[in-house]
This record gives structure tokens, sequence and C-alpha cells, in this order.
């Protein structure tokens, strides 16, 4: 099922007539929306200091400030969409795995997966595992009205790399050496993963998210052919097991040109692009019958106010034929990012495509 096939009774009112969800749709909307990849995070004052003191992981855990950190950027910037506040490790923390998200690194596991009998570390997901974000999710839609709000999770081989990589890495021979050396291995792997994004995608649109977005931020790291056969597999199947529910399903990664078809093949109704790929070659690339969403340099936001209009200005012109176009940025906020830019891009975007 689409986004375009669902139930409108299934969806909040006010939400399901949103531009955002609109043109997740590919229907008319009144103007572009906009919303930015961690417009909830550290670019913000306010962030810094509610979040002062507070671990990460703590963080995503406690319903209250999750609500208050997802809010800032709406209230601040007026964007269409809120993105729930989180990490992509929060589902394996939640099931047990030991990891730890540590500042100036990311996240680190204490034992990584090397063998098979390592996979024991990853156990089916409950609601009952996360409940702190069915409430978290309970208490933003009371507080957002009309404005969407998107859930996400982490895409199968984003969360492998880390678990076997034991953290970041730029290379991911790891991963990739049980990619190739032991497929079946690695099959299991992503599989057991899929099934446990898929069960945390629908807590979030269960508690009342109106779309999700699939992040695999690395798999710009893969050959198309490598990608087809060890990873689409997994990510069609966390988009097949939330599709009855009819909400948007995006799908976004980083350095992705090469896949942006693939990427679109896995089941998503929006594909993300990175700043790499003009939204119109995205558009051929991926093909018809999807949204795209994208795509200004994050670093573009560094220079004088009438460099982010023009660079904003060729993004729109790009897209201007597309079926359905959110704007975003090709990445999330960088921290050192003055807020004040943010607002005025949101601002420059509805009034320059106000229909």
């Amino acid at each position: 099922m689409s986004a375009n096939d669902a139930p409108r009774a299934q969806q909040p009112s006010a939400p399901y007539e949103s531009a955002f969800l609109k043109a997740c749709r590919r229907e008319p909307v009144p103007h572009t929306p906009v919303w930015f990849m961690r417009q909830a995070g550290r670019s913000l004052p306010e962030y810094r200091k509610v979040r002062e003191g507070i671990g990460m992981l703590e963080s995503c855990m406690r319903p209250e400030l999750v609500t208050e950190i997802t809010l800032q950027p709406v209230r601040r910037h007026g964007v269409d969409a809120a993105i729930y506040f989180s990490d992509i490790v929060v589902p394996l923390k939640a099931i047990g795995v030991d990891l730890d998200i540590k500042p100036g690194v990311g996240p680190v596991v204490e034992r990584p997966i090397r063998t098979r009998a390592d996979l024991a570390q990853l156990r089916d997901l409950t609601p009952e595992d996360v409940s702190y974000v069915t409430e978290a999710i309970g208490l933003l839609t009371g507080e957002l009205g009309a404005t969407p709000l998107i859930g996400f999770a982490g895409a199968p081989f984003t969360l492998a790399s880390y678990l076997v990589e034991g953290g970041p890495s730029r290379t991911y021979e790891n991963a990739k050496a049980m990619m190739y050396g032991d497929p079946e291995l690695w099959a299991d792997l992503l599989d057991r993963l899929a099934d446990i994004t898929a069960a945390f995608l629908k807590v979030q649109i269960e508690a009342g998210a109106s779309a999700v977005q699939l992040f695999d931020s690395w798999a710009g790291a893969l050959a198309p052919v490598d990608y087809r056969r060890s990873v689409l597999p997994a990510s069609a199947k966390v988009f097949e097991a939330v599709a009855g529910y009819g909400v948007p399903r995006i799908h976004f990664g980083v350095g992705t040109g090469e896949l942006l078809g693939l990427m679109g093949e896995a089941g998503a109704d929006v594909v993300g692009v990175d700043w790499r790929v003009p939204m119109d070659e995205a558009a051929r690339r991926v093909g018809p019958g999807k949204a795209l969403q994208g795509n200004l340099d994050p670093t573009v936001l560094f220079a004088p106010t009438e460099a982010v209009e023009a660079k904003t200005r060729e993004v729109l012109d790009s897209a201007k034929d597309l079926e359905g176009h959110i704007f975003n940025l090709g990445h999330g906020v960088m921290p050192s990012t003055d807020p004040d830019a943010l607002t005025r891009l949101v601002e420059h975007v509805h009034t320059r495509t106000a229909r």
C-alpha cells in the first residue's frame, strides 16, 4: 500500500491535510513544505540548555524532555513537520545491546557482532521495551496539532555497520568483510535488524506518527551491485512491514547518488536526496511515482543570506517539475549553524513557492 492508497479515516484530519503530507502523497500543495534533518539539536541554544548534564541516550528515554526538544524547531523556525527526537541506536539499547553514545565519537558497542553466536544479542523488540516512545509521541501529537510528526529509525545496513565495527567507521572493513566473506551470517544479521527496525517504526506509527523516515546514513559506501544483493532485501522488509498503516515512508542516505533508483525500489514513497545530485537528475534516477526530499548543501547556511537564497532558488528551480517535493538539506543541520539562518530559509522557501 502506498501513501496515496491510505484510507483517510486512518489519518488525523489536520495533519493529513498539511503541506508536508500532501507533498509526500504527490498532491498539490499551498507551498513547498520544509523541514530539516537534525533540526532539533545542537544548533539551538535552547536545546543545549535543556540537555545540559544529561547523556544522549538518557535524553531519548525522558518523554517530557523528548517532547520539548522535538517542539523547539517547530516553534522557532515554523517548519512544516516535526521529527521525533531520538537516536538510531535507541532500539538496540532497548533490547539490551551494551552500547553508549560517547560525546565527540558516536555510538560505541562493547561487544561487536563478528560471529553467529554474537547474534544472540539481538532479541525481538516489544512495545514495552520502548514505552517511553509511546508516551512521548502521545504528548507530542497533543501539542503539535496540525503539524505532522515524523517517526524514524536507522536502516539495517547502517545499524549493522555500527554493530560489526563496534563504532563509527570510515571504511567499514569489518562489516564489508562479513558481507563478502560470510554472506549467510550477514543476511541473517540484516534480517534480524529489519525485524527490530520495523517493530520500532510500528510503535511510533501506532502512537501517532504521521510519517516515518528510514535513515541509511552509510549506504553510500556501497556499490549498487552490493546494495541490491546484500542490503536492499532487508530495507524492503522494513518498508513492507509498515506498508499497511498507509503513512508515507521516506528513505534517505548520504552519498547515495548511484543508489537512488534502488532506494526507491526498496519501497519508499519519498526518496531523500543529498546535495551531490540535482533534484531533476535525482527524479530521473528514481523514476516516476515517488516524491523527492532535499537537497540544499548544509554548509551553504554559513554563507551570507543572499548566497543562501541563491542556492535555495537553484534547488527549487531544479525541483519545479517534480511530482512532489519536500525541501530539506542534503544532510543534517550542522551544530554550529546559526539558527536564524534556518528560520530565514524556511520563510524564503514558503514565500517563493506560495501558490
